[in-house]
């Protein structure tokens, strides 16, 4: 078997396809339903060799107060160990939406200082498409404990205490990944009891325009679309629901080649703790 040394960003399930068999390749099912629920009922099965990565339970910090809030550099070491990640190992995410929580996750491995982590492009979708294999999700590969050792890279997250110097500074720019008709208070939020609202001088992008259907549109198109919402010269930050959807921009800018951050709290965060 052969060992994966490097690895961009993003792959395809005819990639992933051919290379389920190298011995240092981890794959990892991020799958959460849209905002709440219970992943089961998504899907029965799963890419041979499969593990999940549970956002919810094990890669975010359970008692906090706002959902998806981002784990300590020790809780994420400790839980991805568990799961066999090695210094060396190369690691593909998908989930059965396409590129939706997948992105935290990948975001989550960058955050932390792993480098050689990609999206499944389409995820589940685009690989049960193409008609490659699956196996039953009892199925359980298990792992002898990774020494991946994290290392916390702040400039990829935002605060709440930094944003209001962030949105008065012209070398940022504030991106927000939900719906046009959250950002703009047409609907009411998803949550209950936040208000609706937005970060002061954000922009609005919704997620699903740097998709074409399941899968990232070309670097070409996230250039283009980027370009007409900020300067190249921009550190751009992300801010959607509670942290997940920011999470593809993030993905997507990196393939268009900006500098980026994500809002850990985004407007859960931010609607719960300032005023209208």
């Amino acid at each position: 078997m052969s060992k994966i040394t490097t690895l961009e960003n993003i792959v395809s399930v005819a990639w992933l396809n051919n290379h389920l068999q190298d011995e240092n390749l981890l794959v990892f099912d991020a799958t959460i339903s849209k905002v709440v629920g219970n992943i089961s009922a998504l899907s029965n099965t799963q890419i041979p060799g499969a593990q999940f990565f549970d956002i919810k339970k094990k890669f975010s910090v359970s008692n906090a107060p706002f959902p998806n809030t981002i784990p300590s550099e020790l809780q994420f070491e400790e839980n991805t160990q568990a799961l066999g990640v090695n210094n060396d190992s190369t690691i593909v995410i998908y989930d059965a939406l396409g590129i939706y929580s997948s992105a935290r996750a990948w975001w989550l491995f960058k955050t932390f200082g792993f480098k050689n982590v990609a999206i499944l492009d389409g995820g589940l979708p685009e690989w049960k498409t193409k008609g490659f294999p699956l196996e039953d999700k009892a199925i359980h590969k298990t792992h002898n404990k990774g020494n991946f050792k994290a290392e916390y890279k702040s400039s990829n997250a935002v605060t709440f205490e930094s944003l209001e110097s962030i949105s008065k500074d012209d070398t940022y720019k504030i991106i927000d990944a939900r719906s046009s008709d959250r950002f703009n208070c047409i609907v009411a939020e998803p949550r209950n009891g936040l208000r609706r609202g937005t970060i002061p001088s954000s922009s609005n992008l919704p997620f699903n325009q740097v998709l074409n259907s399941n899968k990232l549109k070309s670097k070409a198109e996230l250039k283009s679309i980027f370009a007409s919402l900020a300067k190249e010269n921009q550190h751009l930050v992300f801010s959607c629901g509670s942290g997940i959807t920011a999470s593809v921009l993030a993905l997507a800018a990196t393939v268009a080649g900006y500098k980026n951050s994500v809002y850990d709290g985004s407007w859960t965060e931010y609607g719960s703790l300032t005023i209208a």
